[in-house]
């Protein structure tokens, strides 16, 4: 049997797409540029969104705390929008957070190749002994 969504998943992916359309069509601050919403999480009572976003391009932690501090700035101005562009009851209030799973994951996998290459090494070295 097909798993159903529930009305808070669709109005997260609803507000995913929205929110993607209005920094890159409605915000002009550079320090937003290449920001890519990697997922949203609304609450129950559709009250309150978390949107988490990471940058397309390598950015210092710096610049990537003044992005997220722009858009947590941004966000009444967004949530007006959102309220006009979508047709929703309850706008839910927006928290941006940044999203460095990306990042710990090619972390992790550069650690994973170095390990399995010091082990291979280290298996080579003991055969020729």
């Amino acid at each position: 049997m097909p798993r159903e969504f529930t009305r808070a998943e669709r109005v997260a992916d609803a507000l995913q797409r929205e929110i993607a359309v209005l920094i890159r069509e409605e915000m002009g601050d550079p320090r937003v540029n290449f920001v890519n919403i990697t997922g949203v999480d609304v609450s129950r009572d559709l009250a309150a969104a978390k949107v988490h976003v990471n940058y397309v391009d390598e950015r210092e932690a710096n610049e990537r705390s003044a992005g997220v501090k722009v858009l947590n700035g941004a966000s009444g101005f967004l949530r007006t929008k959102l309220a006009k562009r979508m047709q929703l009851r309850i706008v839910p209030s927006l928290k941006f957070i940044y999203d460095d799973t990306g990042r710990r994951g090619q972390e992790l996998s550069a650690l994973i190749d170095s390990a399995l290459a010091a082990d291979k090494h280290h298996k080579h070295s003991s055969e020729d002994e």
